[in-house]
């Protein structure tokens, strides 16, 4: 049985209050801390032992070839992979001679605290030597939000009950022994690569270490420089480098009550096109910057800038504190994943764990963009830009598979294909789509015109064009879009999928809309009046299966008429189906891995009616057996739009708890962080009902039985709002900004500045629709 860490259920922090090395791996992911740039794994400060050692850079991959059996015309021939860039986590601790380590000696007390407020990592640990010799531990770790370069450490040791002599060794390590990922099959795993660092420059002055290396295949040139600040009684200090690792090393005797002080700076830089001085100097000014604001102006500006965050970001919850800290660390952990990316892509398990290889989906566009775009928007304008910047590589891969626009890849890191599947990876071509839906989304939230004519257009037009040339009227004059994969990923090369058609026609709808309103970009990209008119035929003509028989819509054409997967013969232990099925089992039966129809309602629930939601929701339900941990968070929102409260409160509690918990045993390679994005959906989309139509904020919120209170803060074209509800009450507030119209439950209600109150009708009850044999969700109300 795998074994769960246990933290501590407080509402603005997640503590383990004892060391346990059977689920460090998993602490590791959930401790890690970043800012979009920098990712620092929750490893101990002595590096040993570990799960999974983990310093990241955003966008620092190797190359890997991707072998096939029987290669085909247009494969991807090359993967890439992110590495465990230079290490400035290590603070080494030795006691009379006796090296710290947990695993020998007395482990008195360990804790460790990551602060959601502070943005740190607090360690706190009491340890005994096999010698008798005591010492008090306490480091205190955090990455800048502020300054993007920068990490940093404060550790201090203090004598217990009697002198000891102390040598910390705070080091740089590159090409650190790394445990075998140990994923075999899993796609969800990360490839295995050997020492991928190239030294080109290591030097050290006084308290300082700089190195830079080049990434053997890739090219990539990666530096990082660390630097020192030490309060101690009389010592020696030293500093000495040797192959792959730079070393300060100080030595001191304390005395009881007295503490050695070291703060550690850290910071790393990468180009693909600068020259090895330029790397280094520019790790080198970016530690002169952190020196300059110091360890207590760092915290500083960490608790200033989630200030502001927080103060349009967060979400209460009255009555299931479980999901009351979750959401927050949820939250946390978003904004962390995009925060400082600037123009770069937010992968799947952020920069917590080399999961996925590093890889970011469409989930980024789906799952996490929503989120930042209405709790910070810069970080969602950011990463859309990244996809643009990518645009290049989209095009040329759309040119190879013989279409027109962009094909955007399935899986990457900077731009290029790298799935060696591709009917779940090429064929998935509703990642335009997403993207389109993430760029109107910032539109309509944000009123960013300029961004519109520099980004967003190009970003609309080309997948308009993709959706243009895949598709074809038929000779019924439906427009057709055939041999695609939906986001459920149990199915592939279907016709007509209904998300994909529907997310098509509201790509090619904006893009004629969004080339009116910018005539000048529109030209300079091509588009013709022709164009556009041939974008709005085919949204109009769009093909939209639906079952008469069954009064349902199929997932994709066809569907409906698949035979169901024999659930009752399906031990739990073969789940997910993916790692115990083969495919082509898999894809010819009616059984849903993740929300495909049902997400089709939750974005783009204009194109259903409430009656159609219902059936739907309830067909779906007894098919999906969530072996993708996107699937809870979007089963939540349509379980409260379609009135089954209480069920909406389970999947929210899987989706919030998804790490936390563990509940796919996988949390060791990384956070799931679309996941944890969906915990803020499920309980602003879902039980706050908010939703935006034609540029108008709306909500219908409802609250189920085990929470008594919701309340969450979001920001909207240059408001902060605030929407507290309770059972029968909800209470609207415009916390800055200009007044702005909204609507409850269909109604106007303007805010200008006061509190507006609403009633909140009561939800009809409904009969609970079931879900396969072994697949329900936990009931909120049996934790």
């Amino acid at each position: 049985m795998i074994k769960q860490a246990a933290y501590a259920v407080e509402p603005w922090c997640v503590r383990e209050r004892q060391l346990d090395l059977d689920t460090i791996a998993q602490s590791e992911s959930v401790f890690a801390l970043s800012n979009g740039h920098i990712g620092l794994r929750g490893n101990l400060d002595e590096g040993e032992p570990h799960g999974l050692p983990g310093t990241y850079l955003n966008s620092v991959y190797e190359l890997r070839p991707l072998p096939y059996a029987e290669a085909g015309y247009g494969y991807p021939e090359s993967g890439q992979t992110i590495i465990n860039v230079t290490n400035g986590k290590l603070i080494r601790l030795l006691v009379n001679d006796e090296p710290f380590d947990v695993r020998y000696g007395e482990l008195r007390s360990h804790e460790r605290l990551l602060d959601l407020r502070a943005g740190t990592l607090t360690r706190k640990a009491e340890w005994t030597s096999p010698a008798g010799d005591s010492v008090r531990v306490t480091s205190v770790r955090l990455v800048s939000l502020v300054q993007r370069a920068v990490a940093a450490v404060c550790y201090e040791v203090e004598a217990v009950d009697q002198p000891v002599r102390i040598v910390v060794q705070s080091e740089l390590v590159a090409n650190e022994a790394l445990p075998s990922s140990g994923t075999g099959t899993d796609p969800r795993g990360s490839a295995d690569l050997e020492s991928p660092l190239v030294a080109e420059e290591s030097g050290a002055d006084k308290e300082t270490v700089v190195m830079v290396h080049r990434i053997r295949r890739s090219g990539l040139r990666v530096g990082a420089a660390m630097g020192h600040e030490i309060e101690s009684p009389d010592g020696t200090v030293s500093t000495d480098i040797a192959g792959d690792v730079g070393r300060v090393t100080v030595a001191t005797r304390l005395e009881p009550g007295q503490r050695l002080r070291i703060v550690k700076y850290l910071t790393y830089g990468w180009s693909s096109q600068r020259s090895r001085s330029a790397v280094h100097d520019q790790v080198i000014a970016a530690l002169a910057g952190a020196k300059l604001s110091g360890w207590d102006g760092l915290v500083a500006e960490q608790r200033e800038y989630l200030d502001d965050f927080w103060d349009g970001a967060d979400v209460e919850v009255d009555g299931d504190a479980e999901v009351q800290q979750a959401v927050r660390f949820a939250l946390f952990h978003v904004l962390q994943a995009g925060a400082r990316g600037e123009r770069r892509p937010i992968p799947a398990k952020g920069l917590t764990g080399p999961g996925y290889d590093g890889h970011t989906f469409w989930d980024t566009e789906s799952f996490v963009l929503p989120v930042l775009t209405y709790t910070q928007p810069r970080a969602a304008r950011d990463a859309l830009r990244w996809r643009h910047s990518t645009l290049d590589h989209a095009t040329e891969r759309a040119a190879q598979l013989g279409i027109r626009g962009a094909a955007f890849p399935w899986r990457t890191i900077q731009g290029e294909e790298c799935s060696g599947y591709w009917p779940a990876g090429t064929a998935a071509f509703h990642i335009g789509a997403d993207i389109a839906d993430a760029v109107i989304r910032y539109l309509e939230a944000t009123e960013d015109e300029d961004f519109a004519a520099d980004v967003g257009l190009e970003l609309l037009v080309q997948t308009a064009r993709l959706w243009r040339s895949l598709g074809h009227h038929d000779a019924k004059g439906n427009f057709r879009i055939d041999g695609v994969t939906g986001p459920d990923e149990y199915s592939a090369l279907a016709d007509n999928n209904v998300y994909t058609n529907l997310m098509a026609e509201q790509n090619m709808r904006a893009a004629a809309d969004v080339a009116e309103r910018h005539p000048a970009q529109a030209e300079r990209l091509g588009v013709t009046e022709e164009e556009m008119a041939s974008w709005r035929d085919a949204a109009a003509d769009m093909l939209i299966p639906y079952d008469e028989r069954l009064q349902v819509h199929p997932q994709s054409e066809g569907f409906t008429d698949h035979a169901p997967w024999d659930f009752e013969s399906t031990r739990p232990d073969q789940y997910p189906l993916l790692l115990h099925f083969p495919y082509f089992d898999i894809y010819r039966k009616q059984v849903v891995k993740q929300a495909d129809l049902v997400l089709a309602m939750h974005l783009r629930g204009d194109a259903f009616t409430a009656e159609q939601k219902a059936r739907n929701f309830a067909y779906y339900e007894a098919l999906t057996v969530r072996d993708s941990s996107l699937s809870a968070c979007t089963q939540s929102v349509m379980a409260a739009e379609t009135g089954h409260l209480d069920l909406a409160h389970d999947y929210l509690g899987e989706a919030a708890l998804m790490d936390l918990g563990d509940l796919e045993h996988n949390t060791r390679d990384g956070l799931h962080i679309a996941s944890l994005a969906g915990t803020w959906t499920a309980l602003v989309a879902g039980l706050g009902g908010m939703r935006v139509r034609q540029g108008r904020l709306g909500f219908r919120p409802r609250l189920p039985s085990g929470i008594t209170r919701l309340a969450f803060r979001m920001r909207f074209r240059g408001r902060r709002l605030k929407v507290t509800v309770t059972s029968g009450t909800v209470v609207y507030e415009l916390l800055g900004g200009k007044p702005l119209k909204i609507t409850h439950n269909g109604e106007p209600v303007r805010l200008d500045g006061g509190a507006v109150s609403r009633d909140v009708p009561a939800v009809p009850a409904r009969p609970s629709p079931s879900q396969p044999p072994g697949r329900e969700p936990r009931r909120r109300g049996d934790r």
